[in-house]
């Protein structure tokens, strides 16, 4: 039996994202990674590096080892040593320093994502006690890409449920007298939530 040929991995074409959000997600986490590899060269290195990049609406991020202020001084000044650097316990000290920010970071970014997805459990519990249909609510204009992706697939889910439930009652009342058993396909798009409108966030499949 042969196996069937793939054309293998392909390169990526590089071009500017039309959508806006994906350009958003796509920066913010390409910045990070350009960061995290710059920070991989400092720590065992001791290198010395200073980035700068400006976001797509303007904002300046700056990374810098030891600091942006030495860098900057460096380069424009011409010097192609840096005396205060030479010293291998120094370089040490700092790099100990910078990893103990990084680390502070790396547990900031897993806090905020735990407080995202408290809001939403909190905002699902809410909308129970109320007694009301929480699809009927309108949709937070605060609300973040992630926590508006969980709204998409819980909408999902409960349309996939409804159609499950259908099906299964139906069966139950025929059954019931034929001795069959009965599919009536009846399909998840049978049920079509006119009040919430479809939401094409177009990011994850551009990072």
């Amino acid at each position: 039996m042969t196996s069937k040929a793939t054309r293998g991995r392909q390169e990526v074409e590089m071009k500017k994202l039309q959508k806006e959000s994906s350009r958003q997600v796509t920066f913010s986490k390409r910045r990070n990674g350009l960061f995290k590899k710059a920070s991989e060269i400092c720590l065992p290195c001791g290198a010395n590096i200073g980035i700068i990049v400006f976001s797509p609406k303007g904002k300046p991020f700056i990374f810098g080892h030891p600091n942006i202020e030495t860098i900057l001084g460096r380069f424009f000044s011409g010097s192609l040593a840096m005396d205060d650097y030479e010293n291998g316990s120094a370089t040490t000290e700092t790099g100990l320093c910078f990893q103990e920010l990084y680390d502070e970071c790396e547990e900031a970014l897993e806090k905020l994502k735990e407080e995202k997805k408290k809001r939403i459990e909190h905002t699902k519990e809410a909308m129970k006690n109320k007694g009301e249909f929480w699809w009927d609510e309108a949709i937070d204009d605060n609300m973040g890409l992630e926590e508006l992706e969980a709204y998409l697939k819980a909408i999902e889910e409960l349309r996939n449920n409804v159609a499950r439930k259908a099906n299964e009652s139906m069966m139950c009342d025929v059954v019931a007298d034929s001795g069959g058993y009965f599919d009536f396909g009846i399909a998840a798009d049978a049920f079509n939530f006119d009040h919430c409108p479809s939401h094409d966030f177009g990011a994850a499949g551009q990072l």
